[in-house]
C-alpha cells in the first residue's frame, strides 16, 4: 500500500521537481523551537512565515502521507507543532520532508495478500530485568 501519486503531487506543488534527493527526513539532534523560546534564551534571529498558510497545507499534506510512510511519522508530528506561528527553520525543515520523499516516492507500506488470524508486532528496545 503506497501512496505514490500523493507523493509526486506533493513533490511537484513544492516546486522541488528538479532538486536533489536527500538520505535522511531531519537533520541529526535538530531541535524545532518557538519564538518564544528564541526570544527568552537570546537565540539566533529566526523569522515567523508572513504566509503561515503555506505551512500548514504542507505538513497537512504530509500528514496524510504518515499513513503509509512511518519514517516521515516523527519529523512530520514535530512539524506540526507549530502551525500556529511556523517560523522560516520549520518550513525549511518541511520541504528536507519533501526532498527526502522524493528519494523513493513509492515506498509505503507492505500487505501480505494471504490470509492470517495471528498479529506480530517486532520491538528494538532490550527490556532486561536488572
Amino acid at each position: 500500500m503506497n501512496q505514490r501519486k500523493c507523493a509526486l503531487e506533493l513533490i511537484s506543488d513544492s516546486s522541488l521537481s528538479g532538486s536533489k534527493t536527500i538520505a535522511t527526513p531531519v537533520e541529526l539532534n535538530q531541535k524545532f523551537t518557538t519564538c518564544e523560546f528564541n526570544n527568552h534564551i537570546g537565540g539566533p534571529p529566526d523569522p515567523v512565515l508572513a504566509d503561515p498558510g503555506k505551512y500548514q497545507r504542507l505538513v497537512g499534506r504530509l500528514l496524510y502521507l504518515t499513513i503509509t510512510r512511518p519514517d516521515i511519522a516523527f519529523v512530520v508530528q514535530s512539524l506540526s507543532q507549530f502551525m500556529h506561528a511556523p517560523k522560516q527553520s520549520h518550513w525549511d525543515a518541511a520541504l528536507r520532508v519533501v526532498n527526502y520523499i522524493k528519494q523513493a516516492p513509492g515506498l509505503g507500506v507492505l500487505l501480505f495478500s494471504f490470509s492470517s488470524a495471528s498479529l506480530q508486532g517486532f520491538c528494538d528496545a532490550d527490556w532486561g530485568l536488572v
